[in-house]
């Protein structure tokens, strides 16, 4: 069965006409009248206030820790389980090797142009 042209015309109108006329009805919400801008704003900033939304990015809702330790408290902690350990590479132990230097930033300089004069600082790319 060929259709002709005309045939199909007609029938991709009564398609079109129906889905034009059925589309209004599906996305009418349920008392008929759609919220404006500020009502969907105002429903937005209540879920977020009240921790419903869900942030960007994230699959499950976000879990709030409080922390009831200081900064201070948890370094310290870390510090203590960590133990008595060497920096690493060096003979020094890592709370004197993070400590603060006793040198100026110019003595540091000076040194290390001395150590590139006398060749004891191996160049970029070719460590040993």
């Amino acid at each position: 069965m060929n259709a002709t042209p005309l045939t199909r015309l007609v029938a991709f109108a009564a398609v079109l006409a129906a889905a034009a006329a059925t589309a209004p009805a599906a996305l009418a919400q349920a008392d008929g009248t759609p919220l404006t801008r500020d009502e969907v704003k105002q429903q937005t900033r209540a879920a977020m206030q009240a921790g419903q939304m869900t942030p960007a990015g994230e699959l499950s809702a976000p879990v709030h820790m409080i922390s009831t330790k200081s900064r201070e408290q948890r370094k310290a902690e870390t510090l203590a389980a960590s133990g008595p350990t060497r920096y690493e590479g060096y003979d020094t132990p890592s709370a004197e090797a993070l400590a603060h230097s006793t040198k100026t930033r110019a003595e540091r300089k000076a040194e290390t142009m001395d150590a590139i004069r006398n060749h004891q600082i191996v160049p970029a790319g070719e460590a040993a």
